[in-house]
């Protein structure tokens, strides 16, 4: 099973170490009892940087994990591929 390349984990982590930070922030907002409509856009803004690590991750998996299922020649692990990346996508959806 191959993993996520280098480049693509560091530039996640860089990217979850910040979402981190603004959780943090999100936990001061509602522990000061700010205003509703800024903690509701700072929780779109951590969704919407999650859903770039999500996209980077799918973006890493198609790229290095399908591809080399692709180049084995092994059906089943072509068709195992597939099927993972079908189950998650259906997921992302819900």
């Amino acid at each position: 099973m191959a993993s996520m390349q280098n480049e693509t984990r560091n530039a996640c982590l860089k990217r979850l170490s910040r979402i981190e930070g603004q959780v943090r922030g999100l936990s001061r907002m509602v522990e000061e009892d700010r205003y509703c409509i800024d903690i509701v856009t700072q929780v779109a803004a951590v969704r919407a940087a999650l859903k770039k690590v999500e996209e980077e991750v799918l973006r890493d998996h198609v790229a290095h994990c399908v591809e080399h299922a692709i180049q084995s020649g092994d059906a089943d692990e072509q068709r195992g591929k597939v099927s993972e990346l079908i189950a998650v996508l259906g997921k992302l959806k819900a």
